[in-house]
């Protein structure tokens, strides 16, 4: 909306003392036409705004025009503004939002705060995109409009007809009762019900959605941390997953872990490593996660994935083999 645009405008120079046209272009992903309009209508607005002119002149709000947030201490501020670093909004469409929310609340901050509490912020990194063995992070993508009739939905009460691709299956019109929302390691969850069963679909798979008009059919109130605590329990414990015993050195506990659905059972060994009971998602997911771990790991049962993984590896040896 064009109001929004304004106020970022006007929070942009306020931060930034003067910026160009094609600077201000960049940050509001818009024309250098709509940035000279929009000039123009704060300055008929009253804004004390005015343009220098030369190589670096540019746009400039009269020095001491700016609100005040008053009541916000120091550790207060610095966690709204750590808690904007983060990527989770990405997940449901709020990226653009959440980043315009950060510049009012750094430029609303009382001056004995606001230098001190963004230059903290500066020196804590919250999920950045790549570990350290360089494997990029990647957030799955969740175009706008679906996110936007998704979020209308949830907030509203409403039905929602989404258009859902999922594993192995054609896209399928369906209509649900939005529940809540849920991101996770920037995946974004969208949990419904559908003729009273419960359903969880993943966001990046929604093609296509549509708010219909019909209020939903859903509690007053939810706890929606229990309800994807169930939701995962039901999920760990379901459908064609796997248990295995593992015998794994401890310096890989954490990447055998990291790939399971769940840890049914630890123990240490008399050998120095850990004997972990561990499910997966089914067989195929077993043979790859325990095929990555090589020799820190062994699988010690079921012997249908013994067998497996000591025929993967035979056959890499006749690959390269004389």
């Amino acid at each position: 909306m064009r109001a929004d645009r304004l106020v970022s405008l006007v929070l942009l120079l306020r931060q930034h003392g003067r910026l160009s046209a094609a600077a201000l272009a960049r940050e509001l992903e818009v024309s250098t036409r709509t940035v000279l309009r929009d000039i123009e209508a704060l300055s008929a607005a009253g804004v004390p705004v005015y343009a220098e002119r030369g190589r670096h002149g540019g746009f400039a709000l009269l020095p001491g025009f700016r609100t005040e947030l008053t009541g916000l201490n120091h550790d207060e501020a610095l966690a709204l503004l750590v808690a904007g670093s983060r990527r989770g909004a990405q997940a449901f469409g709020l990226g653009s939002a959440l980043a315009s929310a950060m510049l009012k609340v750094v430029d609303a901050l009382p001056e004995s705060y606001r230098d001190t509490a963004a230059g903290a912020a500066e020196r804590l990194l919250i999920d950045p995109e790549t570990d350290l063995l360089s494997r990029r992070l990647v957030a799955e993508e969740v175009p706008d409009a679906v996110a936007a009739e998704v979020l209308r939905a949830v907030f509203a009460g409403h039905k929602l007809r989404i258009h859902y691709a999922a594993v192995d299956q054609a896209p399928k019109w369906r209509t649900v009762d939005p529940i809540g929302l849920v991101t996770v390691r920037d995946r974004g969850y969208l949990l419904a019900t559908r003729s009273g069963a419960d359903r969880t679909y993943r966001l990046s798979r929604i093609l296509a959605a549509e708010e219909l008009a019909e209020p939903a059919q859903r509690p007053d109130r939810i706890d929606l941390d229990r309800a994807w605590q169930e939701r995962s329990t039901r999920f760990r414990t379901g459908g064609d997953q796997v248990a295995v015993l593992v015998r794994v050195d401890p310096a890989r506990r954490e990447d055998l872990v990291s790939t399971a659905l769940a840890v049914l059972a630890e123990e240490s060994g008399s050998d120095g490593r850990l004997r972990l009971e561990v499910t997966f998602q089914d067989p195929r997911h077993a043979e790859w996660a325990l095929w990555q771990l090589a020799t820190d790991a062994e699988a010690l049962a079921p012997r249908w994935l013994r067998d497996s993984l000591r025929n993967r590896a035979a056959a890499v040896v006749t690959r390269y083999g004389p």
